[in-house]
Order: C-alpha cells, then sequence, then structure tokens
C-alpha cells in the first residue's frame, strides 16, 4: 500500500469510523474465544502492556509536549484508565465466560443511552421526551436480551450472570465516558497514553488476585494470538482511528457510528463463532438501536453537531 494512500484512507473520516466500530464488534468475538485459552485479568493485564509498549514507540512527543498539565491530572487520568479500561474490560472478558458474543455486542449498544442518564443526573444536561422514550425502548431491549426473550425467566430472576455482568461493565463505560466532560486540555494521544498507564498499573491487582483464587491460566498459543489481537486493534488501532475520525467529523456525527457495534458484533458472532441468531436477539437489536434512534432524534438543538 502506498503512502498516498494511506493518508487518503487517513482522511477519510467514514471509513475509519466503520472500521472502528467493525473492530470494537470484533472484540466480543475476541472476548469469546480467549475463554480457556487466557483468563481475563492476564488478558487485561497484557493487554495494557502491550498498549503502554506501542505508546512509548508512537506517542513519546505528544507525551512530552503534553506533560506539564498530563502531570496536574494524573490521580484523575489514572481513575478514569481504572474505570473505562481496566474495570470495563475485566468485567467483559469475565462476561465472555458465561454468555454469548452476540448478548455481549447487543448490551454494548445501551452504552450510549447509559451515556445520556448520567449526563442528565451529574450535570443535569437536558433531555426531550424523545429521548426518554428512546431510553425507555432501549431498556425494553436490554431486558429481552437479559431474559432471552423469555418473561417467566425475568419474573423469577432467572437472569444469566454473564448478561448481568456485562451490564455491570457497561455502567461503567458509561461513568467513564460522562466523566471525560472533566478531561484536561491535551492531545486526545496524550490523554489516551496516560489513561492506558493508569489501566496498566491498576491491572496488576487483578492480575494478583486471579493468581492467589487459582484462576490464573497463562496464555496458550491461541490465547497469544487473541493477545496480539486485543493489543493492536481495539486498544490502539481503533482508538487512534476514533480520534482521526472525531477531528474529521466532529464528536456528534462520529458517535453516531457507535452503534454500529452491536450489528458488528452479531455479525461476526454468527460467521465466526457460528452462534445462533435467536428471533429475542433480532427483537433485541430493533428494540435497543431503535432507542438510540430516537434519543438521537431527539437531541436538544444545542448538542447537535
Amino acid at each position: 500500500m502506498s503512502l498516498k494512500m494511506v493518508k487518503h484512507l487517513y482522511g477519510n473520516a467514514y471509513l475509519l469510523l466503520v472500521c472502528t466500530t467493525l473492530i470494537w464488534g470484533g472484540n466480543a468475538v475476541a472476548g469469546k474465544l480467549a475463554v480457556g485459552e487466557v483468563s481475563p485479568a492476564v488478558l487485561v493485564a497484557f493487554r495494557w502492556l502491550g498498549v503502554v509498549a506501542l505508546i512509548a514507540i508512537f506517542a513519546r512527543k505528544s507525551m512530552r509536549d503534553d506533560w506539564p498539565v498530563l502531570r496536574q491530572h494524573l490521580p484523575f487520568l489514572f481513575l478514569l484508565g481504572a474505570v473505562g479500561f481496566t474495570l470495563f474490560n475485566t468485567l467483559f472478558y469475565i462476561a465472555a465466560q458465561r454468555t454469548e458474543a452476540l448478548n455481549i455486542g447487543i448490551l454494548q449498544g445501551a452504552i450510549p443511552v447509559f451515556v445520556m442518564l448520567g449526563s442528565f443526573i451529574f450535570f443535569r444536561s437536558v433531555v426531550t421526551q424523545l429521548q426518554m422514550l428512546g431510553v425507555a425502548i432501549t431498556i425494553i431491549g436490554v431486558i429481552v436480551v437479559a431474559s432471552r426473550g423469555d418473561l417467566q425467566r425475568l419474573i423469577q430472576l432467572e437472569l444469566n450472570s454473564g448478561d448481568l455482568i456485562m451490564l455491570t461493565a457497561c455502567g461503567l463505560y458509561a461513568a467513564y465516558t460522562v466523566a471525560l466532560r472533566r478531561r484536561p486540555q491535551v492531545s486526545g494521544l496524550a490523554m489516551f497514553s496516560t489513561m492506558s498507564v493508569g489501566a496498566l498499573v491498576t491491572s496488576l491487582p487483578f492480575l494478583g488476585y486471579e493468581i492467589i483464587s487459582g484462576d490464573f491460566a497463562w496464555p496458550s498459543t491461541k490465547g497469544w494470538l487473541i493477545v496480539g489481537f486485543v493489543v493492536i486493534f481495539p486498544s490502539f488501532l481503533s482508538q487512534i482511528f476514533f480520534l482521526r475520525g472525531v477531528q474529521l467529523v466532529g464528536p456528534s456525527r462520529a458517535g453516531v457510528f457507535v452503534n454500529l457495534v452491536p450489528v458488528f458484533a452479531a455479525i461476526l458472532s454468527v460467521l465466526i463463532l457460528a452462534e445462533v441468531f435467536s428471533l429475542f436477539h433480532g427483537l433485541a437489536l430493533v428494540f435497543v438501536l431503535g432507542g438510540i434512534a430516537l434519543s438521537e432524534r431527539g437531541k436538544p438543538e444545542t448538542e447537535r453537531g
């Protein structure tokens, strides 16, 4: 691939954003493939160790230029890394051991709605009636996934633990996203780099607990391939692609593309893992994506990009 073509692709926001969401959808499949090949805390620790190594190569200048500001906000940025990267990913990979990748992908689709609710609770952001309707519809989709389309299971509280863990992970990622409103005025790459270091540091206690509890599993050959994938693609390239996409078209238009994550996760789960796409999966996708679409349409004029 020529340098000219690379520059052309790097200037195509829509291609970059579609690739980003495809990679994020693929992370659900990677989490499922990791079961029995590498334990969750090991995968998370190696994931952020790999990212920090890449940062040392590619992001040194950004870190050096923004260090005076970064240094003043290290506790906050490390906390963001702990919540948005370490805790989210640890629960994500634990959930993958207990539920289908299809469910993980669909539940991830609810994150934008959780973010909207968090913004309302903590920052009193304006929420319109149409947005509230979108929230209600999205929650119905989440309930359909959690109950496997069987309301009797919901009534009897026979819910899949993996789905509940994934919902908790989504709540944590939404909290991380809302907290980004307080981000310092530094480049996106420098901020991501600092949070990644925080993620690596805070992943170590979870790794220690996994070793003590006897759940530690060193990566197999396949496990190392999965580690390599999540380091290079979901953890590094997708972040660069998304930051560039936001730079080219703005955060509001870029954020809409996140709605593709559950769609790609569903497609990849069927194609790669041969998971069965049931009627309740289809209904859940319709509710989740429909709710998000209503929420986007109902945004106050001041939030439209």
